[in-house]
């Protein structure tokens, strides 16, 4: 179950566009995600119009997800909720006596009787209703018990058990899970967990292994203060350990790039399965066993999800990663230039040697120039795309005064704006590209170079 669109949004410093928001879901469900979260209707009215059009984006067949709308244990967020149309209804209410004291300042007696009221109402709408314990990993066991008892008597068919500040071990999820799974049979059990203390993945598992049948999650891991389980390494875990795949796996870089763009939130880069240094080998020792057989130091394919390995070149490098990387960059040297450059390496003493770097050094080292000539005075076309919240002229004019750029059009279609660039070399390219793309506003670019124009003359 995902829950980028609401328990995402409590990240703090990201709110999604309506827009945004509609994108996120298509691409979750193109994914295979089986229910999304989205939202909590009663926040704001833009995130009661979010959940409405994603649920009627439901009903018109566009996705095949359950879509879930989030709600207090209260009748007015019940009533929002149900007004969307969403396929279930989702309540929470604090089950543990710190909530209930220092929060909801109820009784456990008075609290059993919300949640079965609100549970009645909820599906007296005709809809599917989830019952949230919150801070359930820190209730009394056996009053819990009664809370998950009164939310499955009045009418839940699913309670998600929340270990709401991220307390649980893979070990005591497990047998949580087991106890209660056992004790109050005739329901389904989701786990939410946080991930205070670094551990919301692996207590996922813990919990599936104790009998729960869904697990919330995040794209990167979104959610209040340090987020929850993210959906790219739970999916990826699975496939490793289960060989089950319960998504499309090749989606996911997609994915993970939106939802850091539209979050403003970035992967870290030695994020597992998904940041920049997943699949990036330093050490000589492990760029040899990478050449040999990557199953050497990757515990699966980069390629399973659309990826693709490198190597690090610094004074840690080895020289079959150095003549791994001249290859790639289509330059072939004998074994005593190759040892000179290795040399000339450890002795930069740089951090990370880009390509250009390198290929400097071997230039040193050889006497030749190695660089292929830089193609001159080219024409490049880019597309935009502009936030739906930001006029398309205010990002015109900002581009019109970038050198470089001699022609700006507004056009119809996926883009709304065309950009004629002229530069004397790729490099200036690339700088005024990124000059356009550093504009706040901008979603998206796709450039063209112009290989050859026409004459109109020509029969």
């Amino acid at each position: 179950m995902d829950a980028t669109l609401r328990e995402g949004e409590q990240t703090p410093g990201v709110s999604f566009t309506i827009d945004q928001k509609l994108e996120i879901a298509k691409k979750l469900d193109e994914m295979g995600v089986h229910m999304i979260e989205a939202g909590h209707p009663a926040v704001a009215p833009d995130v009661f119009e979010a959940v409405r059009r994603i649920a009627w984006m439901k009903k018109e067949g566009e996705i095949r997800a359950e879509i879930i709308a989030h709600s207090r244990a209260v009748k007015s967020d019940i009533d929002k909720a149900a007004e969307t149309e969403a396929d279930r209804i989702a309540i929470f209410y604090g089950v543990s006596d710190i909530h209930l004291r220092a929060k909801h300042r109820k009784t456990r007696e008075e609290a059993l009787s919300i949640i079965g009221e609100m549970v009645e109402y909820a599906k007296s709408y005709g809809v599917k209703v989830r019952f949230t314990a919150e801070d359930a990993s820190r209730a009394d066991l056996e009053y819990l018990e009664q809370v998950v008892k009164t939310a499955r008597d009045a009418g839940a068919d699913r309670v998600s058990l929340a270990d709401t500040v991220g307390v649980l071990t893979p070990w005591t999820a497990q047998k949580f899970f087991e106890h209660m799974v056992k004790a109050v049979p005739n329901v389904e059990y989701d786990i939410h967990a946080h991930n205070d203390l670094g551990m919301a993945l692996a207590n996922a598992f813990g919990a599936v292994m104790g009998g729960a049948t869904a697990v919330h999650v995040t794209v990167n891991g979104l959610g209040e203060r340090v987020g929850i389980v993210p959906l790219q390494l739970f999916a990826v875990a699975v496939k490793v350990h289960f060989d089950v795949e319960l998504v499309n796996l090749s989606k996911i870089m997609e994915i993970t790039r939106l939802v850091e763009r539209y979050s403003g939130i970035e992967v870290p880069y030695n994020m597992p399965v998904i940041g920049d240094y997943a699949f990036l080998h330093k050490a000589g020792v492990h760029v040899a066993g990478i050449l040999a057989d990557p199953r050497t130091y990757e515990p699966f394919p980069p390629e399973m999800i659309g990826r693709s390995r490198d190597y690090v070149i610094d004074k840690y490098t080895g020289k079959k990663a150095v003549k791994a990387k001249l290859e790639k960059l289509g330059i072939r040297v004998d074994d005593d230039t190759l040892m000179k450059i290795l040399e000339e390496i450890k002795k930069s003493n740089l951090r990370v040697l880009t390509d250009d770097t390198l290929i400097s050094i071997a230039e040193k080292v050889t006497g030749k120039s190695l660089r292929p000539k830089a193609t001159e005075n080219i024409e490049a076309i880019a597309w935009i795309k502009v936030d739906s919240n930001v006029f398309t002229s205010s990002v015109a004019r900002k581009i019109s005064m970038i050198d470089g750029v001699r022609e700006i059009a507004e056009v119809t279609g996926d883009y709304d704006l065309m950009v004629r660039i002229e530069a004397p070399d790729h490099k200036v390219l690339n700088t005024i590209l990124d000059s356009i793309r550093g504009i706040k506003g901008i979603q998206s670019t796709h450039t063209q170079i112009v290989l050859k124009k026409m004459d109109k003359s020509a029969p």
